[in-house]
């Protein structure tokens, strides 16, 4: 478990010397200047964890806290390439930081040896950008230029990482896709990610998978005979299903087929959703696909002493997390959005507020984190309004005063930051303590 001291540590460590390091080395700083790597991180970083809507006037004020007096437009000036790949490089430093909670209170969870989420995002950058961060369209197009971030979220101790790439580079060839697990960890990944050549390498490292499975992948049952999922499933009259089943015509990897029925009025929806993609990729609607429909369908090679159909059910739910987190930087702290027009600042926006957000998750870590309804929502809250004087520590240059900060912004979360308690619409953590997505009992 990561505690105040080694925080702060850390954080002095990426913002300051890392920073200062990567400022000279980058030629941020080609002179002595009272701007150097560090404070420019610190000033952008802070800044817009504090109001991520902030003004460069807003910014400069924000200098001052730090000790630096400089005016917006001296500010605006100093928004460059080399400012760019500065805060780029304390980013990814930041990312190799590993920072832990204690283990969650959920049993369900503790069963294994950790639980990992893996997704993406992906962020539009001005075409100008295009050469340093390929988009999805064309040379010319208006997402030629883009940004995927890969995330790989542990739910148990929280421990985060992640990955910057091309927006147009493929879920399935992340670094974040192959990175080894421990023996007894799970994962759970959405479709973009199903790989049976890296369920197979988690098999090898006695990892556990769980995911639904890509339309189109050969089944096979129990005794190794071809398996038609869809026409299987229609002939069933029970609403849950369970089968042993080997995946693939070369893999043959064996796993537990989980099946659920849904209401009619899902799979309608489901059936137009097919229909509409269909239509917009002027392509005719998988016939297996809309046979499907009518079921929730999951593999996993955890056996099931480890985990019944109702568990499963529930773990898969949990894959939403990382959308919220998602949603928590996209909607809270603006990192899709900017008031600038101009390329090098949009970007060096992104950085930072990604550098803040990363910061921002430490800190709950600290705090809450253990507490099966911690609010990440609540938590962004507190630490937004102690954003500046977290800031101010730094222009002290003592470690002691930053760790008497991250002491203070720790018993604040302690004292809340709570989801709480739903009856009609149970929250994630509700479900992961009853075990099963059935209504919450009182």
């Amino acid at each position: 478990m990561t505690t105040v001291a080694e925080l702060a540590q850390g954080l002095q460590t990426v913002l300051t010397r890392t920073a200062n390091q990567l400022g000279r080395q980058t030629h941020f700083v080609q002179r002595r200047v009272k701007l150097n790597g560090a404070l420019f991180t610190q000033i952008l970083t802070f800044g817009w964890l504090a109001d991520p809507h902030a003004s460069l006037e807003s910014l400069s004020q924000t200098a001052q806290t730090l000790g630096v007096s400089i005016s917006p437009q001296g500010l605006d000036e100093r928004f460059s390439a080399s400012a760019a790949q500065l805060l780029q490089g304390v980013l990814v430093s930041a990312m190799q930081q590993l920072f832990v909670s204690e283990p969650r209170a959920i049993p369900l969870l503790q069963r294994f040896n950790g639980v990992y989420l893996l997704d993406s995002t992906s962020l539009s950058l001005p075409s100008a950008l295009a050469p340093h961060w390929r988009g999805c369209g064309g040379s010319e197009g208006s997402h030629s230029a883009g940004l995927k971030l890969q995330v790989r979220l542990e739910l148990l101790t929280g421990q985060l990482a992640m990955h910057l790439q091309d927006a147009r580079a493929s879920d399935r060839a992340a670094p974040l896709q192959r990175a080894a697990l421990p023996a007894g960890a799970l994962r759970l990944a959405d479709l973009g990610y199903f790989d049976l050549e890296v369920l197979a390498s988690l098999d090898q490292q006695r990892a556990y998978w769980l995911t639904r499975p890509q339309a189109g992948t050969r089944c096979y049952d129990g005794h190794g005979q071809p398996l038609d999922l869809a026409g299987y499933l229609q002939a069933q009259s029970a609403s849950e299903v369970e089968l042993p089943i080997q995946l693939g015509a070369q893999h043959r990897l064996p796993a537990r087929l989980l099946a659920r029925r849904v209401a009619q009025a899902v799979a309608d929806r489901r059936r137009q959703r097919l229909y509409a993609e269909a239509k917009r990729r002027g392509q005719a609607v998988s016939l297996e696909r809309l046979r499907l429909a009518d079921w929730t369908v999951y593999v996993t090679n955890v056996p099931p002493e480890r985990l019944s159909l109702p568990e499963a059910f529930v773990l898969a739910r949990t894959r939403w997390q990382i959308e919220l987190l998602f949603k928590l930087w996209k909607s809270h702290a603006q990192l899709d959005e900017s008031k600038s027009a101009k390329p090098w600042r949009i970007l060096c926006e992104i950085y930072a507020k990604l550098l803040g957000q990363l910061i921002q998750h430490w800190l709950c870590l600290l705090s809450g984190w253990r507490q099966a309804d911690h609010s990440w929502r609540k938590a962004a809250h507190t630490i937004q309004k102690h954003a500046l004087h977290l800031a101010s520590t730094f222009a002290a240059q003592q470690i002691e005063c930053l760790r008497q900060a991250v002491q203070l912004l720790h018993r604040c979360l302690a004292a809340g930051c709570r989801i709480n308690k739903r009856r009609q619409q149970p929250a994630t953590f509700q479900l992961l303590l009853q075990g099963s997505l059935e209504p919450v009992l009182a």
